[in-house]
This record gives structure tokens, sequence and C-alpha cells, in this order.
């Protein structure tokens, strides 16, 4: 098998030829940028000193190019536009270090601005003549939200404000994805990941609205988790102005690349905590479940298009309504969370839903533990989650940074053993 043979058998329920491996197809399965350069040194793809490209400014991911995946074993290539959280485009690229010193590329507008205390400031669109909308600490690694809301005013809220992100796709775009969709299909083997999000309703990263100037709505963190109970009729008209935006996308992109693509990614919203379900499955029913069905349900009686979504925590409780969404694909299967023990989950799940993630635990293992505490949790959780297929190994979402190289090493050996 090529390596999207291996993908479209493994999310079909079969077993494959090898392990199937996914690192950078999607912004919750990637790399810090970070690690990318000390993976890309320790092999010798590169000369001390080359930067290497952040592919998501946001969550500070780097770019896993071809000669990196060949080594690490990685089966899916990322099918993404242009745009980044942050309202500008990946081009004009210029170098820019990270507080611990690594060389990196940004996109040209990735303007900032240093704070006193050593925190970075990020712009909107990179327009530093309005307020900053994200905020690196001065010892951290990726950008924060920093919230901007006015005190919302009750009869003025208006659900168009936040929808403000959420845009019909552009011919200019389609032409972009289908470009980079004919390059993966006539010159990789990989499978496609349509990393194309028009459907994360409710998704607490988009609603502080990093891309935007000026946000209008609801977008204070707190204040929008307050309106899934205070205010139910204005989230349902704001999740149906971008249910229609997405089902429109969705069809864009349908008759533009067609079956090219064997993944798209629905959604990022978090339901879960370490300890249990953010909201209760009756408000997850009234409120989220109703798009999500839509979604899906187009997406199968048009497409052959498995769906993904993302969802941290503690999520348990919530599957079988997942399942009865029609999700196919559930990451990042965050087993060090109340309820998802690896066994219990492949045992009661694993004929409905592929579990992409779940291969490492990135908060308290990968992290923090030797490589031979790393080496036996990795065999373990692809032993039980790789029978039958229906896996896809990832870590626990992204790889963070300052993970020591011998620790990334330890994993990627057992995934190579795996490989063989």
């Amino acid at each position: 098998m090529n390596s999207k043979e291996r993908i479209i058998c493994t999310i079909n329920h079969k077993q494959p030829d090898k392990l199937p491996v996914d690192f950078g197809s999607t912004h919750t399965t990637g790399i810090h940028v970070s690690n990318v350069y000390r993976l890309r040194q320790y092999y010798n793809l590169d000369l001390p000193g080359t930067p290497v490209k952040v592919v998501e400014p946001y969550q500070m991911l780097g770019e896993i190019a071809d000669d990196l995946k060949d080594i690490l074993g990685v089966d899916v290539a990322m099918l993404e536009g242009k745009g980044t959280f942050f309202g500008y485009k990946k081009e004009n690229w210029k170098e820019w270090q990270l507080n611990d010193g690594t060389p990196v590329l940004v996109p040209g507008l990735f303007n900032t601005q240093k704070n006193d205390d050593g925190s970075i400031y990020q712009y909107a669109e990179g327009d530093k003549n309005y307020p900053p909308s994200s905020k690196m600490p001065s010892k951290g690694f990726f950008f924060d939200s920093i919230i901007r809301q006015k005190n919302p005013i009750e009869d003025h809220l208006n659900p168009e404000d936040n929808l403000e992100e959420w845009n019909l796709i552009s011919k200019e775009e389609l032409d972009y994805l289908k470009m980079r969709a004919d390059y993966f299909y006539n010159n990789t083997g990989y499978g496609i990941m349509g990393a194309l999000c028009y459907s994360g309703f409710g998704d607490i990263a988009f609603v502080p609205g990093p891309m935007l100037k000026d946000p209008k709505g609801i977008r204070d963190i707190e204040e929008w988790y307050i309106s899934l109970f205070k205010r139910k009729d204005y989230i349902k008209k704001v999740f149906d102005g971008q249910l229609e935006i997405a089902l429109e996308n969705y069809k864009r992109i349908n008759e533009a690349l067609g079956d090219i693509i064997d993944v798209i990614f629905i959604s990022g919203t978090d339901f879960g905590t370490q300890q249990g379900l953010f909201i209760s499955l009756d408000t997850y029913r009234e409120l989220f479940k109703p798009f999500y069905k839509k979604v899906n349900r187009w997406i199968h009686e048009n497409t052959k298009w498995k769906t993904f979504i993302h969802s941290c925590g503690s999520v348990y409780k919530l599957i079988p309504d997942l399942i009865d969404d029609e999700f196919d694909i559930l990451n990042p299967v965050q087993i060090s969370a109340s309820d998802m023990e690896p066994e219990k989950l492949k045992n009661e799940f694993g004929k409905y839903l592929v579990f992409w993630g779940g291969g490492v635990d990135t908060q308290k293992t990968l992290p923090l533990k030797g490589p031979y505490e790393i080496k036996e949790e990795v065999k373990r959780l692809i032993e039980i989650f790789g029978k039958n297929g229906g896996f896809v190994f990832n870590t626990i979402h992204n790889v963070q940074a300052n993970v020591p190289i011998e620790n990334l090493i330890a994993m990627f050996e057992v995934i190579n053993e795996y490989r063989k």
C-alpha cells in the first residue's frame, strides 16, 4: 500500500499493511516549530541555523516537509488555504526567532511588539493601528488571545457580529486548493486531509476573534459559555448563519476537488475537561447536535469524505452522540482524562469511530518521562488502538515545545518498528 491506500483502508475500519501515521495534517496534530527544527537537525536534513517555516503562527506549529515526513513515516498531507488565525496570508516569508533562539520563517505580516516584561504582542492582519489580538508570554512558545470584547448590550446584540470571521470561499482560494490537491495527488502518495474547518460551531479558538481588527459581538470566552445558557436563541442564530456558509463552502470544495480529499476537518470545538464535559448532554443536543448532523449528513450524501472532529478532554459520555451525528473520526483521544481508558474506548466504540490520536500522553509522558517509559506507553497504545484497523497514530494533541529530543526519537523509533 502507498500512504493514501493505507489511510483509506484504515478510515474504513480495515487492517492496513502497517501502522498509519499523521504529524502535521491539521492544526491539532502538529509539532511545535522548535521541535521540528531540532528533528531536522538530528536527522541532518539542514545545516545548523536553517530556519523552519511556521505554518500555523497562533500555536507556532512547524512545517513537516516531505523529507521529514519520509523519515517519520507520515502518511497524510494537509490541504489548507493560505490564510492564518491572525487574518493574514502565509506569504512573503521573513526570518524571526523564538524566545529560545530557534530560527524560524514567519509570514510577512507577522508583525509583533515586544513589551518591557518580555511578552510579545501579535496583531490581526498585521495591523498595528489596532489593539493587539494576542500575546505570547515572555517564557512562552505560542500565543493566547486577548479579550477585546466591549460590554454586550442585550438590545443591540447582533448574531451577524459573531459571523464576521466566517466567509464564503473565493474562486482564488478554490484555485489554490485545487493546485495543491492536484500536486499531492499526482506527485505524492499521501492521504489528503482537508484542513478546511468551516463548521467548528462554538470553537473557542475563534470566539475572541484573533483574526479581526475590531471584533464585535460576544467575544469574551466566559461570556460565550454563559451565553450557551443565557442567550440560546442568539447562539442558534449564529450557528444558523455558520451552517449556511459551511454547507455552501463544502459544496464549492466538492465541486472543485471531488474525492481527491480523503478526510475533512469538521470541528475543533472542545467539549471536555480533564474530569468530564463542559456542558450537559441536553445542552449539546439542543445547541450543537442539529448543526453537526446536517453537516455530516450533507457530506456523506454528496462525497466520499470521512468527517473528523477534534474535542479534547473527557468526552466518553458524548461519544454515542458523536456517532449518532455521523462523525467518522475522533481526535485527539485524550486517554489521560477521566473515563477515557483506551481499552474501553476501543472495545465500545472501535466499530464506529476511527481513533486519530491517543498514541502517547503529551501532558505528562512525552515531555516529562524518559525514553524507556515513552516507548512502553507508545507500544501499549498502538497494540490497543491498532487492533483490527481504525487507528491513525498521532500524539494526544500537538507536540509542544521543550520536549527532550531523546524523547521524540524514542517515540519515532517505536512508530517505525510498527511500520516495518
